[in-house]
């Protein structure tokens, strides 16, 4: 039985096969970097970022805000029953808000007009205990910050 042979004859299938498929996969990698290229110069970052980074802080320091008003509750000190019911409405549209931002959602300026209403309450309620819990002052503040954040981007 005789062995194939591999020379750089190009009349060899052998070696035609693969300098075919080198060659297709040469375009293949070429063709796919030029459209991840192109890809990356037409979607280079979302323009709601600063307004995503709000509302994640928003989020993060209600948190804070809720587990603290739950270890009070424990304690059976409910004097911070309202701020606690007006953060989980917040951490509701807040959460809301993030998503359609980083979705650049066509109706991300109805859902920003709705934010901002649900964090003056928050941040309403927050200020009345500001003085005595740092975590009410942190969601107050962080409300205060996405309020801005949302009707900057309801005037553009």
């Amino acid at each position: 039985m005789a062995k194939a042979s591999m020379t750089a004859s190009p009349s060899n299938p052998f070696r035609r096969d693969l300098l075919k498929g080198a060659l297709a996969s040469g375009v293949l990698l070429a063709s796919s970097q030029s459209l991840a290229s192109e890809h990356m110069h037409h979607h280079a970052g979302n323009p709601h970022e600063a307004l995503i980074d709000t509302a994640l802080d928003c989020l993060k320091k209600g948190q804070l805000c809720i587990d603290h008003c739950m270890e009070l509750f424990k304690r059976g000190d409910t004097s911070v029953a309202e701020c606690a019911d007006s953060v989980q409405e917040m951490l509701a549209m807040c959460s809301a808000l993030e998503k359609m931002a980083a979705y650049r959602s066509d109706r991300l300026k109805a859902v920003a007009r709705v934010c901002a209403d649900v964090c003056k309450v928050c941040e309403k309620a927050c200020r009345k205990h500001e003085d005595k819990h740092a975590e009410c002052k942190a969601c107050a503040d962080a409300c205060a910050d996405c309020i801005e954040a949302c009707e900057k981007l309801i005037r553009a």
